[in-house]
């Protein structure tokens, strides 16, 4: 009778274990998106992540079937920050301090969305310039290659290199210009 039971619960977990994968996995990249604006740091956002999958993991018998399972991960996730050293840091401040009122960072929601509008800016004007332009301006700003590692790359001399790269920012400028202005406008 003993072995059943035990054969049986072990047959529930990993029927449990099944389902909190299917639901949980597809939230991944939004909870870590979340702890990053929590934490302020990647590290720490990544921590507080894989802490939140293993209590989530171990309450789920707890979950109750036909409610928001997105939001029980996300109230997990909040608690866990909160408990957390930094979520606790985060949390005590003194009202009478006007310092401490202000963000550390100079990042705001407003900042990270005109920075993340201009990358996608950028990344628009570098997808509008002819390929020998934009592999130069990837291999050399987003890869960090030297003009020597580029032109091994490409099969062209150095001299290339240099002058296809002072081209390509001349026309990202170009580009950004024109579409500063649109916006502007």
């Amino acid at each position: 009778m003993r072995l059943s039971y035990t054969v049986v619960a072990v047959a529930e977990r990993s029927r449990d274990s099944a389902l909190f994968e299917e639901l949980a996995m597809p939230l991944f990249a939004r909870l870590y998106n979340f702890a990053s604006w929590l934490t302020q740091d990647r590290a720490a956002a990544e921590d507080l992540v894989q802490e939140t999958y293993m209590k989530a993991l171990k309450g789920f018998p707890s979950f109750q079937p036909g409610t928001n399972f997105r939001a029980w991960m996300y109230r997990i996730l909040r608690n866990t920050f909160l408990t957390s050293r930094s979520g606790l840091k985060a949390t005590q401040f003194d009202v009478a301090d006007d310092d401490l009122l202000e963000p550390e960072t100079a990042q705001t929601p407003e900042t990270l969305l005109l920075a993340r509008a201009e990358q996608e800016t950028i990344q628009r004007a570098l997808e509008e310039l002819p390929v020998k332009f934009r592999e130069v301006i990837l291999l050399c700003d987003f890869e960090e290659m030297s003009y020597s590692e580029i032109g091994q790359t490409l099969g062209i001399p150095m001299g290339t290199v240099m002058s296809r790269l002072s081209r390509a920012r001349r026309a990202m400028r170009t580009l950004l210009s024109e579409k500063l202005e649109g916006v502007r406008r």
